[in-house]
C-alpha cells in the first residue's frame, strides 16, 4: 500500500537533509546542487527565481540593484516546496512584494545563533539591503527540550546529543527560547541599523498553532512521520494553541523593546486560509499553497511592496 507521504508528497524524497560539515555554522547545504526540486548557488544558498527569467542568489548572479533578505531556517529554505519558484522568497519577488529581488539566506536545522552567524559570515557578498525579514522562532523552542549542559551560553543545536526522556515544562521552554531569540535579534538589529536596512521579525508557523485540528490529509502525513520521529513524544507539550500564543506574546514584547515590527504568522495564516486549504506537509514545513499564503501575509501585514 502506498504511504501518504509517497502518495501526496513524492517530491519530498529529493529533500534528503544531507548537509555539509561547515566550520562555525556546523552544517549547511552543499554548493552547486541541482535536484528536481531545489537549486543552490556556489555557497549552498537556495536560488530565488524571479520575473522574466531573472535569478537572485547570495553567491552567484542577481540583478544589479538593492535587495531584500529573507532569513531563517528550513522553512525559509523552502523544504516542502515543489520547486524553487514555490518558496516564500520567490513568491514575494514574483507576486506579493516584487519591487526588489529577494535573497534566500537560510540554513536547514539552524537555531537563532546559527541564523545570525550565517548572515554575518556572508554579509560581505551582499549589495545594499533595504529590508531584512527574519522568519524564525520554532527551532529555538524545539531545542529547548535539551538539558542545561547542552544549552551552553548560546543555545543548543540539532544533533548535539541524544534526546532526553524528561523535558522541561512548557513555560520554562517558552521563557528560554524567547530569551535566546530576542538576544540574537538584538544582533540582527545592530547589523540592520548599520546597513541602513529595515528589520522585521515573523514567528514561523507551526501546524498546531495555526489549526487545532489538521485536515485529514495533513493528519495522515503527521501520523506517518510520527512513526519514525520523536516529534510527538518530545514536543506534544508545546504543540498547543495556548503555548503558541504565549510564545508569540513574549516574542512580541521583546521585539517592541528593540523597536522591531513583529508578526505572528500563525494567527495571520489561520485568518487567511480557507477551511479546506492544505497548508502543511509536516508540522513545520508548508505546501506550495501554504508558502504562498505566508508570502502574501508578510507582504500585506508588514507593508512590503
Amino acid at each position: 500500500m502506498t504511504s501518504p507521504r509517497a502518495e501526496f508528497t513524492p517530491h519530498m524524497e529529493h529533500y534528503t537533509f544531507v548537509l555539509e560539515d561547515q566550520p562555525y555554522l556546523g552544517y549547511f547545504q552543499y554548493g552547486n546542487e541541482k535536484t528536481p526540486v531545489y537549486t543552490t548557488d556556489r555557497h549552498g544558498f537556495r536560488v530565488t527565481p524571479g520575473p522574466g527569467g531573472l535569478r537572485a542568489t547570495v553567491g552567484d548572479d542577481r540583478p544589479d540593484v538593492p535587495v531584500r533578505v529573507l532569513a531563517g531556517s528550513s522553512a525559509v529554505f523552502g523544504v516542502g516546496a515543489t520547486g524553487d519558484a514555490a518558496t516564500i522568497g520567490a513568491r514575494l519577488w514574483n507576486a506579493h512584494a516584487p519591487r526588489l529581488p529577494w535573497l534566500n539566506i537560510a540554513g536547514q536545522s539552524h537555531n537563532s545563533a546559527q541564523e545570525l552567524l550565517l548572515f554575518t559570515l556572508f554579509q560581505h557578498e551582499l549589495p545594499p539591503v533595504e529590508d531584512i525579514v527574519l522568519l524564525s522562532g520554532v527551532n529555538n523552542l524545539v531545542l529547548s527540550r535539551l538539558p542545561e549542559e547542552k544549552q551552553g551560553r548560546h543555545g543548543a543545536f540539532f544533533d548535539c546529543g541524544p534526546a532526553p526522556d524528561v523535558v522541561p515544562p512548557p513555560d520554562q521552554r517558552v521563557a528560554h527560547a524567547t530569551e535566546l531569540t530576542i538576544r540574537h535579534l538584538g544582533g540582527w538589529k545592530r547589523l540592520a541599523d548599520a546597513l541602513g536596512a529595515r528589520l522585521v521579525f515573523a514567528l514561523q508557523p507551526l501546524a498546531p498553532w495555526v489549526r487545532e485540528e489538521p485536515l485529514p490529509r495533513e493528519q495522515l502525513l503527521f501520523e506517518e512521520l510520527d512513526e519514525v520521529s520523536n516529534f510527538r513524544r518530545f514536543h506534544n507539550d508545546i504543540s498547543t494553541m495556548a503555548v503558541g500564543r504565549a510564545y508569540a506574546d513574549r516574542l512580541a514584547a521583546g521585539c517592541a523593546r528593540l523597536d522591531v515590527p513583529f508578526l505572528d504568522l500563525n494567527v495571520a495564516l489561520a485568518e487567511a486560509a480557507g477551511p479546506k486549504d492544505w497548508l502543511f506537509i509536516d508540522r513545520v514545513h508548508c505546501t506550495d499553497l501554504g508558502y504562498d499564503l505566508v508570502a502574501r501575509q508578510l507582504a500585506d501585514r508588514l507593508d512590503l511592496v
